[in-house]
């Protein structure tokens, strides 16, 4: 998809608002495919101004609900991206569209923030730490804590599998070879 200067934009939408042509004119006459890409602008032109055509540079972070609540809205009402995109604040319909398609694979959670960075490994003790006794010492488990371990275990179990597999396909492979050496060792010497 190309990238369009703001004048470029701004020149386009002044076109079209002073009457130049249809929305298919102004895409032959602009050198552009005939897409909906004017159309898209004038839009955000009449809504939010020289901002509406401007490339956004920030990142904005929206919390879980509001995300739920456009989902939603969008899923409820028969109201395009573009839309629902300027009623709602948000520059860039692209946006809503991920958030609906990750919605309908894998639910809400699909909507929640994801942690960033690394993941966090299991601080060792150090030797000037004293050892509480059991009694004293309450466990506290995430349910977090308890996912990745699940996650781990079921990859070592794959790797196990695959490994046994391979070890059980080159014994294989040995145990033929053997007997094809065999073989042709018994064929050399009833020739001789």
């Amino acid at each position: 998809m190309a990238k369009y200067s703001f004048e470029f934009k701004k020149q386009a939408v002044q076109a079209y608002l002073n009457g130049e042509g249809s929305y298919a004119y102004l895409a032959k006459k602009f050198g552009m495919p005939p897409g909906r890409d004017i159309r898209k602008w004038v839009k955000a032109y009449t809504t939010y101004g020289n901002d509406g055509l401007k490339r956004s540079r920030e990142n904005k972070n929206y919390t879980f609900d509001f995300k739920m609540s456009v989902v939603e809205l969008y899923l409820s009402s028969e109201i395009s991206y573009q839309e629902l995109a300027l009623s709602v604040g948000i520059a860039n319909p692209v946006t809503l569209t991920k958030w609906v398609n990750d919605f309908r694979i894998a639910g809400p959670d699909a909507l929640r923030a994801k942690k960033k960075g690394r993941k966090k490994v299991l601080d060792t003790p150090d030797k000037k730490q004293t050892i509480q006794t059991t009694e004293t010492t309450s466990i506290n488990i995430s349910a977090e804590y308890i996912k990745q371990l699940e996650d781990e275990l079921l990859k070592l179990r794959i790797e196990n599998a695959y490994l046994k597999e391979l070890r059980r396909l080159r014994l294989e492979e040995e145990t033929l070879l053997k007997k094809q050496r065999e073989s042709f060792t018994a064929s050399e010497e009833s020739s001789n």
